[in-house]
């Protein structure tokens, strides 16, 4: 019987590497794999079964799209507690609860954090755009313009679920398709890293940081990582070791899926390059940045209750939905779930220089700075967690404005801020490979004209 019990662990191992060779899979999967599947299954088909409210057809096609070895999930809703439970093969079981107001995120009994944060209630608004959902602006020719894009690009299998413009202040045209509408609050991914940085724009506004201070992290106090700016996080430039591979074992899997603090894994990364120097797109770097935030601020309740006070309301977000880790850290990198309408209005914060709502929120010189190219060596067309059209020797996107700048997420989530047009276009959905960026915001730029 023992030796039974021995070989038993053996041969779902070799089970595990057979299927995971069959699958085309590295190695690594094997060791990694089951606990980032079964971390990025629960997280996110509970985010989209209580946040935006997708069917679970829906909600499973998308999440397979990342690997074909999430087909093999085991997969439980339970209804009762809001929550989602999944496992890959029986392995690295995990769960994913519901908090109204808060989403999801991957439960971990050693860190309670989440689960204490008292949720402020919030209202919607029938006042105009902007300030709340009525929209009495659209243009005939663009909306039908708008319309047809989306189905050219369903019909190319680009998903396209939101696409959305703004022309001098106003919502002119807006079409979803596959279960989205103008209230469904869709995953931004990496948008949120730009969210994030206006967070901190507001708490510069208000004297609370210094961006040209160190980060003062406290487990950085000893070493060279001391020298770290937050300046440095805002433009990815801290020299951090940080990979943003997405392959089991990898930074941002292990950082995203297995973590319960993503803010405390990135801090024990090791310095690689000279803070300030090479610029490296880093997940890592937008949560410390959101670790940051609420460092300053005294606290998870503290950090929520001032984003909502000085960011969500005076925003006027509608549909949206900031979510944290289980730590209670803001998942700055990755979990900002909005309406298109919500999006937008980050664009229009950006456009208007710092002012949304008759508040402003921003100076407009960290707008300016926002979108301005860093100093590294390697890639300056990047601010403050902005993409941006300039600071290489050739534009990002040529047929766009020189002085065109995004918030861009995985599958191919857009805000595009475009102040020479007066233009803010937003593009969600869940693109698995490149998007016509260029081609299809040129065009609707040629018709606003």
């Amino acid at each position: 019987m023992k030796k039974l019990l021995l070989v038993i662990p053996l041969l779902l191992v070799l089970l595990l590497a057979g299927l995971a060779a069959l699958a085309g899979l590295t190695p690594s999967f094997i060791l990694y794999g089951p606990g980032v599947g079964s971390g990025i299954g629960s997280k996110l088909l509970c985010s989209a079964e209580y946040v935006m409210g997708n069917s679970r057809e829906q909600a499973f096609s998308d999440l397979v799209q990342y690997s074909p070895i999430l087909n093999e999930l085991t997969i439980s809703y339970e209804e009762d507690q809001q929550a989602v439970r999944t496992s890959l093969y029986g392995l690295a079981e995990k769960t994913a609860s519901y908090i109204p107001g808060l989403g999801c995120a991957v439960d971990y009994d050693s860190h309670p954090m989440r689960e204490q944060i008292k949720v402020q209630t919030t209202e919607t608004s029938t006042a105009p755009w902007p300030a709340g959902n009525r929209v009495q602006s659209i243009r005939v020719p663009m909306q039908a313009a708008l319309q047809d894009m989306v189905a050219e690009d369903n019909r190319n299998d680009l998903n396209t679920r939101a696409l959305l413009v703004v022309h001098r202040g106003e919502i002119v045209a807006e079409a979803y398709a596959q279960e989205a509408d103008p209230e469904t609050p869709l995953l931004g991914w990496s948008m949120a890293k730009s969210l994030t940085a206006i967070m901190l724009g507001n708490l510069e506004m208000r004297g609370l940081v210094d961006l040209e201070a160190q980060a003062g992290f406290a487990r950085w106090q000893n070493d060279e990582r001391n020298a770290i700016r937050i300046q440095d996080l805002l433009t990815m430039t801290d020299g951090l070791d940080f990979s943003e591979e997405y392959n089991p074992g990898d930074d941002a899997t292990a950082m995203l899926f297995t973590e319960p603090s993503m803010s405390d894994y990135v801090l024990e990364r090791p310095l690689l390059h000279e803070p300030g120097t090479v610029f490296n797109y880093s997940s890592g770097t937008a949560n410390l940045l959101g670790r940051l935030h609420q460092d300053t601020l005294g606290g998870a309740q503290a950090a929520y209750d001032d984003f909502m006070d000085a960011i969500y309301k005076p925003m006027a977000f509608q549909n949206a939905v900031f979510e944290m880790d289980a730590s209670g850290v803001f998942a700055s990198s990755s979990y900002f779930y909005a309406s298109a309408r919500d999006w937008a209005r980050m664009g229009q914060l950006m456009l208007n220089g710092g002012v949304i709502n008759g508040q402003r929120l921003l100076t407009s010189d960290w707008v300016r700075r926002a979108s301005c190219p860093n100093d590294s060596d390697n890639d300056r067309a990047y601010g403050y967690q902005w993409w941006l059209n300039r600071g290489n020797d050739q534009l990002r996107l040529p047929d766009l404005p020189e002085d065109s700048y995004y918030a861009n997420g995985n599958r191919q989530q857009l805000v595009m801020v475009i102040p020479s047009a007066e233009a803010v276009i937003v593009r969600l959905g869940w693109t698995s490979g490149p998007y016509p960026v260029n081609d299809n915001f040129a065009h609707i730029l040629q018709m606003l004209n």
